[in-house]
This record gives structure tokens, sequence and C-alpha cells, in this order.
């Protein structure tokens, strides 16, 4: 367990509420920022912990400020708004990224925060909603080793494994490669079951055998049974999922990457969408098939 810190933490979502949480338990002093105010309120009244008005005034003091909001505008927004984080951050702060954004807001980030004498790391997140309640993220950092080194026994509140990668922008490209993998499994997965069915198969009996074998994956084994039920509340969203499959088909542009399959699913993602289940969680595919 880490020493005791001065922590800010901005965005309150399905991922943040619970990570700002950890943090209290972990015997931090935590003031919290949200755009909506009443779910800063909310947790502040379940954690014990502080609220801010602006990002500002919650950095204010702080030893590290994580952020954990929607996309590149907003942390940029949240940065370096009149009110933002870099108004009143103080030298020898560090700020430690969670959001998902491209790898090249992460280098702008950090060239911004190193010019006022503040660390950045791009450190995205995978695990989902459960990993952030239960505390077992794993966490994928860019950035320098001495800002690593600082940040990582305080991730461990809510990590079950933080990795430096590389340079700034690493942990974000490596997102991009576990959001590559995601889409593939969960259409892998979703024709399968379809294929199941439609055969007349027992089909829970077929995940608990082929769970066991080669097929396997954390996909299978956490939503296998759910994409059977039709269930399709489990946290990570269609909305977000396109979001994030946008910035990665955009960098394979950039260095001549092929992702056919990503952008395959990214279009079903789509008609998941129109059909109105944006806000289902990514196993959805299967709702195409049926």
């Amino acid at each position: 367990m880490s020493e005791p810190r001065k922590v800010t933490f901005i965005g309150l979502g399905i991922m943040g509420f619970p990570m700002a949480g950890h943090l209290v338990s972990a015997g931090h002093d935590v003031t919290v920022y949200n755009r909506t105010a009443a779910k800063a309120d909310a947790w502040a009244g379940r954690y014990g912990g502080g609220s801010a008005s602006t990002p500002a005034k919650a950095s204010e003091g702080a030893d590290m400020i994580f952020l954990c909001v929607g996309n590149d505008d907003d942390v940029r927004s949240v940065l370096l708004s009149e009110d933002g984080v870099l108004q009143q951050a103080k030298s020898g702060s560090l700020v430690i990224d969670h959001t998902t954004t491209s790898a090249s807001l992460a280098r702008e980030m950090k060239s911004i925060c190193e010019s006022e004498q503040i660390g950045f790391l791009d450190a995205p997140i995978s695990g989902g909603q459960a990993g952030a309640e239960n505390g077992i993220l794993t966490v994928m950092c860019g950035g320098e080793k001495p800002s690593f080194d600082q940040a990582q026994p305080v991730i461990e509140a809510y990590s079950r494994l933080c990795t430096l990668i590389g340079p700034s922008g690493s942990g974000q490209l490596t997102k991009m490669v576990n959001q590559i993998c995601i889409a593939g499994l969960l259409q892998g997965l979703a024709e399968a079951l379809d294929f199941g069915r439609r055969s007349g198969l027992d089909l829970n009996l077929v995940l608990d055998t082929i769970g066991k074998g080669a097929a396997g994956s954390w996909q299978m084994e956490n939503r296998g049974s759910t994409m059977v039920k039709n269930e399709f509340d489990f946290g990570f969203a269609v909305d977000l999922m396109r979001k994030d499959l946008g910035i990665v088909m955009e960098e394979a542009q950039k260095i001549g990457a092929t992702v056919e399959v990503t952008e395959i699913v990214d279009r079903f993602y789509s008609d998941i969408q129109r059909s109105g289940g944006g806000r289902w969680d990514t196993s959805s595919l299967i709702s195409r098939l049926r």
C-alpha cells in the first residue's frame, strides 16, 4: 500500500465513481469533480471524500490528479479551460489520464503539462464496470518511468496490473490493441452462439465445454451466458466502443495498419445504435443475428 497522498479524481462515470472510492479506502485524501455536481455530492456522501465545483478548485494542492472523462475534447477542457486543472495544479504534481483518447492527444497533453513542471501519464484502463467496482482493472501506461513509479503504488488501489508500456502515447496505443481484440472476439462469439442456437444445441452446455479449451476467453466466460439470454446491461456501452474504434481506425490510417475486421465490426455496432441499442453493452453484437 502506498503512503497517503492528496489526490483529485475528475469524472465519476461507471468507472470513475468506484475507482475514486477505492482511493479513499486505500487511505488517500480524495477530492472529486464531476460535470454533474449531484453525482459528485452523491460520491462524497457515500465515500466521505470532498467535492469541488471546478476542476481547478478540485486540483488545488493535489499531489496527483486523475482523469476519467469522455474523449479528447473533454480532456482538453478539463486540463486547459479557464477553470481547468492547470490553473491550480502545483509544480511537481502528476496528471494521470485514464480516459481512452488518441495517442496524439496524450503526447500533446504531456508536452503542455511538462511546460508547467507537471508530469503526465496516459493510462487507459480495461476490465469494465465490474473491474472498477472490484478494484481489479488492468492499466496500460505511457510516459516517463519516474512518473510511473510515483503513480503505480496509488493506482494499485483499483488495479491488479499496472504496466509502463513505453513513452507518451504508448498506453493509448495499447488500449487500441485491446479494443481491436475485443471487437473481433465478440463478433466471433456472437456468430458461434447463433450457429449453435440454429443447430439446436444446449448453448450453456456448449459454453461450459468449449470454454475449457482453446476457444475459451474472458468474453466467453463473462458474457457468453448473458448473450444466450439476450441480456446486454453489463457495463461498457456500444456508444463508447464506437468512439474507441473510431480512434483505432484513425490511428490505423496514420500508421498504415490493416484493421479490416475492426472496420466490419464497427459497422455492426452502428447497426445496433440505429436500432436503439447504443447503451447496450458490447456483447449485444449477437442481437443483429436474431
